[in-house]
């Protein structure tokens, strides 16, 4: 996907591409229209390491 020079400073959501003034309303579309997502890959988020997975310093 292009975008012009003209909405690059923009904001935009990465699930359906819609583009917004501020990060505000990002973030409004995101709580309310995209939800689902951000609720189902947030409980992936908190996972405990697999046994044998390796620290290192």
């Amino acid at each position: 996907m292009v975008m012009p020079l003209v909405d690059e400073h923009k904001p935009r959501c990465y699930l359906c591409h819609k583009g917004f003034e501020d990060i505000e309303g990002l973030r409004k579309h995101q709580n309310s229209n995209d939800c689902d997502f951000f609720e189902m890959n947030q409980k992936q988020a908190y996972r405990e390491p697999a046994p044998g997975d390796v620290t290192v310093f």
